[in-house]
């Protein structure tokens, strides 16, 4: 059982055909190997069945001075069209603020 708060990727195709690829994050373990998640993104052609892989780890974003004045997603993505972040420091989202 993944533990709360790790990110797990749900993958698999629609009935398109079309790759589906959603990064949920683990809330609470309901019991007989099931597990609440929140979706990160769109849930659009995710059906019972589709694989679901536990990352091990929780949801992490760039962080330190490349990142600042730079606007990102929960996931960590840049969203602000100034192309990639140049750091390869992460940081979980769920922990203490800094000093």
């Amino acid at each position: 059982m993944p533990n709360i708060y790790n990110a797990l990727v749900v993958k698999g195709r629609d009935t398109l055909g079309q790759q589906i690829n959603v990064t949920c994050e683990v809330q609470q373990l309901l019991g007989n190997n099931r597990v609440r998640a929140v979706a990160m993104s769109a849930t659009d052609g995710l059906m019972r069945g589709m694989e679901v892989i536990d990352t091990g780890a929780p949801l992490s974003v760039p962080v330190g001075g490349a990142t600042l004045g730079r606007i990102f997603n929960v996931l960590g993505e840049p969203v602000d069209n100034l192309g990639p972040v140049d750091t390869r420091t992460t940081s979980p989202i769920h922990r203490s603020a800094p000093a």
